[in-house]
């Protein structure tokens, strides 16, 4: 647990694909999973805040919309758009943020590496606007969940585990999580 944080008294917020989350109390945690979509966790180390977003698509497309969700919601540009304003809207200084971004996994095999993408874009997107990256964990197969504690900038990502069933015996067996904290 980074600085001591007790799960069991922590303020959770959980985000889902197009959302973003925005905090700076010391018991705020800020949580996601992800497959192929790709998390920038967003922070400013002076003025004690921090943000994620859960970016789905880098770029708008013809098959984009159909989840239900706020279209311009999904796409990288305005994801990491709101996270920026909603952070500067909270005190923070633009020049000031650092990142952290997970994700992009090629969660299902044969088809479009849409996790590379999504990975891509994110980075991209920090070197265009002068925001460095701290760490990373993008790629593989697996899917993420993880945890960003925004006051101070730490981060936890655990693969999640895979479900492997061994036909002939009874109990299922499951891979364990590993588990990667960036501070």
């Amino acid at each position: 647990m980074p600085d001591g944080h007790a799960e069991g008294q922590e303020r959770s917020l959980y985000i889902a694909q197009g959302e973003h989350a925005v905090g700076r109390a010391t018991d705020e945690v800020i949580s996601t999973i992800l497959g192929s979509c790709v998390a920038v966790c967003l922070w400013d180390e002076a003025a004690k805040i921090g943000g994620m977003n859960h970016i789905l698509l880098p770029a708008h497309s013809d098959a984009a919309g159909r989840s239900g969700l706020d279209e311009s919601a999904q796409f990288g540009a305005f994801a990491m758009e709101t996270l920026i304003n909603a952070l500067i809207r909270e005190g923070a200084a633009k020049s000031f943020l650092r990142a952290k971004v997970f994700g992009g996994a090629a969660v299902v095999p044969g088809l479009s590496d849409i996790g590379a993408r999504n990975s891509e874009f994110a980075l991209a997107f920090l070197h265009a606007e002068g925001i460095p990256c701290d760490g990373k964990s993008l790629g593989g197969t697996q899917a993420r969940h993880i945890k960003f504690w925004p006051q101070t900038g730490q981060a936890r990502m655990r693969f999640v585990p895979e479900v492997v069933v061994d036909e002939t015996a009874a109990p299922a067996r499951v891979a364990l999580a590993s588990d990667l904290e960036l501070f």
